[in-house]
């Protein structure tokens, strides 16, 4: 029996892991190698991505890798969030730490180049969702503020990009995360050089874009002598974790969405082709690439930062446990407030409680009172907002939707996936958890033959991890509440 190894360096917004997939007997098992923090650092009232500490502690995880579980990987691969990206000089050095996407110097950068170029068309030549963090309007915010760090900037590589290049010296630009940037043609492996020149910006600064599961090369002597590690390749898998994470759905067919759940919930389809049109731009929906060829029709809805930034507030007074939290929302009373998940009020704003009592009263209503108040507020206007959300899928989907998928973390959620099959009245099928390091691994081994397609990943996951499903209760209740819902924010 063959048994083949692959690590994957999954990294989010707020934590990173290192986790070791191992196939055997056509079955995929985990072990979680490493795991550490991740936060965006404050600088000057900017924020930042600590990618020096990044590198070291995904140098740390195959160091643990090899030495402490004794497993040399057949190859390594790095997925993390999208949009944002790395200067480098001209001799390959980091220019400064990289900006992180929620730092307010893009608040008015979307509005700023739709005088550039008019929304409407801007959607129509790349088909992505408008976030004021997206790559063209960081880009453009470099250009405005006349950053001194592009006067010596000789190329651009996004998050997953980079720590890819720091262990394997090799710079590509990987489609699924190119195509968070809003730079993309529509489904295609080739940047639109029209964009670029309308904001003032050099297209070679980019790289070659690649696919995922193309082999950038091997580690570097430097990286194999510090870590042990052997000659091994480095992968550039589907380095969006959404792409990751949805290659990892154990799913056949079309008839099903997904909820890549998490610090943000991603929800989608997967499509053969990308959807654009003036009604999808007025759902303001993304086309974003996938593996072998698919697009990933989603929207961006804020998550779990909701509830984690929460957490992270009352942490001054109180160390609440995740599942002390589920139970504290559970025991509050149904329906007493609904807000918008995606107002950008919840952005960035420091204090998230305090935030959430502010937009209940601009709203009309009253403001939670208790933790257990805020805790069910969130879980309850998540569940809506994906409801909303089904409902714009569903106006241009061209295949019916019968039930939906919920990957990452929030899969685990029991509460939160209860209230999903709730206020969409279709099953919800949760896990796997780790579904972001499993697209990861999947692909790594796609690369490198041991499994051959799209299809055969599914079937393996399918087959080696669990998913609980969870039915509609209290239907009639919940299309009340929605109702409620549309008549406050749509």
């Amino acid at each position: 029996m063959t048994t083949r190894n692959f690590l994957a360096f999954d990294l989010g917004a707020s934590s990173g892991r290192a986790i070791l997939g191992t196939i055997s007997d056509s079955k995929l098992s985990l072990k979680e190698i490493h795991r550490f923090e991740n936060q965006m650092v404050e600088i000057n009232g900017s924020y930042f991505w600590n990618i020096f500490n990044l590198f070291s502690e995904l140098k740390t995880g195959l160091k643990k890798c090899i030495r402490d579980f004794e497993v040399q990987p057949e190859s390594i691969g790095v997925d993390t969030w999208g949009v944002d990206i790395v200067l480098l000089d001209k001799n390959g050095m980091i220019v400064g730490l990289p900006y992180a996407y929620r730092d307010p110097r893009t608040d008015t950068a979307m509005a700023e180049v739709f005088k550039i170029i008019p929304k409407k068309e801007l959607y129509l030549m790349t088909g992505t969702q408008f976030m004021q963090f997206n790559t063209l309007f960081q880009l453009h915010a470099y250009k405005r503020d006349e950053s001194p760090q592009l006067e010596i900037a000789k190329d651009i590589l996004f998050m997953s990009d980079s720590l890819g290049y720091l262990f394997s010296g090799i710079k590509k630009n990987e489609f699924s995360i190119a195509s968070t940037s809003q730079f993309l043609k529509p489904g295609k492996l080739e940047f639109d050089h029209r964009l670029f020149d309308a904001i003032g910006f050099d297209i070679n600064l980019m790289q070659e874009l690649v696919l995922p599961g193309t082999v950038l090369g091997t580690i570097k002597p430097d990286i194999q002598k510090e870590t042990g590690s052997s000659n091994i390749p480095v992968v550039a898998v589907a380095s969006h974790d959404t792409a990751s994470a949805i290659a990892a759905v154990p799913a056949t067919g079309r008839n099903w969405a997904y909820i890549s759940s998490g610090t943000w919930s991603l929800m989608g389809i997967e499509s053969d082709y990308p959807l654009i049109s003036e009604e999808i731009l007025a759902l303001n929906f993304t086309n974003e690439g996938g593996v072998e060829g698919t697009t990933r029709f989603l929207k961006n809805i804020m998550g779990l930062w909701l509830l984690q930034e929460c957490r992270r507030t009352w942490a001054r007074d109180y160390n609440y446990t995740w599942p002390e939290m589920v139970q504290m929302g559970l025991n509050a009373q149904p329906f007493k407030f609904i807000i918008d998940p995606d107002a950008h009020e919840f952005l960035n704003p420091g204090n998230m409680p305090a935030a959430i009592a502010g937009y209940c009263h601009k709203t009309g209503q009253s403001e939670p009172e208790t933790h257990g108040e805020v805790i069910r507020t969130i879980f309850e206007s998540l569940a809506l907002k994906y409801r909303s959300t089904l409902d714009a899928i569903r106006e241009v989907s061209p295949a019916k939707i019968d039930k939906i998928h919920i990957i990452g973390g929030g899969a685990n959620n029991e509460l939160l996936c209860q209230y999903a099959s709730n206020a969409t009245n279709l099953p919800v099928y949760a896990g796997p958890a780790e579904a972001t390091a499993i697209g990861n691994i999947m692909m790594q081994a796609k690369a490198l033959g041991a499994v051959s397609s799209l299809e055969e990943i599914r079937q393996m996951v399918f087959d080696s991890f669990e998913t609980k499903v969870f039915y509609p209760q209290n239907a009639q209740n919940w299309e009340k509440q929605y109702q409620e819902f549309k008549r406050l924010f749509s």
